[in-house]
């Protein structure tokens, strides 16, 4: 068992193993840089200021966010390369908000998926704002056929907006030996769309191509990408174990519980670690809500607000009242938007803390 769990002030807490952390980075960027792809690495996973430098400092072109508001945490912080991953609608609100971004100096792009939207950024009078059409890649969630990217693109041209490139999110990724089709899918799905826009008459060169998702990123194919947006490598979580895409040493954020509740008969423990700590996420395939770090056969098989139900391997001693064990989370996105701030340890050791400054940035 980590020595740290000891000296921890109370349970549940966020623990994010600062050396796990750090190589889960650099794997990543030496990836990008290999394959001469830009890294734009999506920050909605860890919404964290220091996380999000460490990611620039490591090779990141810039940030891919969910919402204005985690754009406007993250350009606060010194970010000025931003991408709306998200078909935003212009609402009075979200105008003025945009406004004072560009403001600021930050080089915004933002998500559009239809004529409708793209035209309603017409009467916006917002200089260095570029528009990408998001294409539907198989995750048939927001995104328009390749078959429609011709009709948005030219509703971009007459908004008076820069078309800055394309681009997907192969969300069937997250499915048993799904990634590798999701990856194949993702590039056919940019060449195809590139060039129906270049038989069209558009200016393809030049354009972003923009992709990738954590579980199929590493198998992303060259030709057709040339951005990708993983968010949850910088951590991993259970369904990435599950899909074979980490391996446990590979996990740098776990959350710690406390054993209060124990039953021999039932074979299992209670932890202090659930759902509004953990999230609540399990996908049909998944083998349980949570995994635990320090017994990899054990399963998280329910979760109440406050509780975690943990069934333990047979034949195996339940761990005593009191004991701390790390928690996997299922989705690991799930978890920064719940807390306020995480504990870093080093090995053995509590470091220091972390604020969650995107926390709740959800508009």
């Amino acid at each position: 068992m980590n020595r740290a769990l000891n000296h921890l002030p109370e349970t549940p807490t966020v623990l994010i193993e600062r050396g796990v952390l750090g190589r889960n980075l650099s794997q990543m960027a030496s990836f990008a840089a290999q394959q001469g792809l830009k890294l734009r690495p999506h920050a909605k996973t860890h919404k964290i200021i220091e996380i999000a430098r460490a990611q620039l400092s490591a090779g990141a072109t810039g940030l891919s966010v969910a919402t204005i508001g985690e754009a406007e945490v993250f350009a606060e912080a010194g970010c000025r390369d931003l991408f709306i991953a998200y078909p935003l609608w212009p609402s009075p609100v979200k105008q003025e908000r945009i406004r004072a971004l560009l403001a600021k100096g930050v080089e915004l792009r933002l998500g559009v998926d239809s004529p409708q939207a793209a035209a309603a950024w017409a009467g916006v009078d917002f200089a260095n704002l570029g528009l990408m059409i998001e294409l539907d890649s198989g995750h048939h969630r927001s995104g328009v056929a390749v078959d429609q990217v011709v009709e948005v693109a030219r509703a971009v041209a007459g908004s008076g907006r820069v078309l800055r490139g394309l681009f997907t999110f192969p969300g069937h990724s997250y499915a048993p030996e799904q990634p590798a089709l999701a990856a194949r899918d993702e590039h056919d799905c940019l060449l195809a769309a590139r060039s129906q826009l270049q038989q069209a008459g558009f200016e393809v060169d030049g354009l972003e191509l923009s992709g990738g998702s954590t579980p199929s990123v590493t198998l992303t194919e060259t030709g057709a990408a040339t951005e990708i947006r993983p968010g949850v490598y910088v951590f991993n979580d259970a369904q990435q174990l599950e899909l074979g895409r980490c391996r446990w040493e590979d996990i740098a954020l776990t959350v710690a519980g406390t054993v209060v509740s124990r039953r021999k008969d039932l074979g299992q423990v209670i932890l202090d670690a659930g759902s509004k700590i953990l999230g609540s996420d399990r996908p049909a395939w998944a083998s349980g809500f949570a995994r635990i770090m320090e017994v990899p056969e054990a399963r998280v098989s329910a979760l109440s607000e406050h509780h975690a139900t943990v069934v333990w391997p047979a034949g195996e001693a339940l761990p005593e009242l009191g004991t701390v064990l790390r928690v996997v989370p299922n989705h690991v996105c799930l978890v920064l938007n719940l807390v306020d701030e995480v504990t870093v340890i080093n090995a053995a050791e509590v470091v220091g803390t972390w604020a969650v400054a995107a926390r709740g940035r959800n508009n």
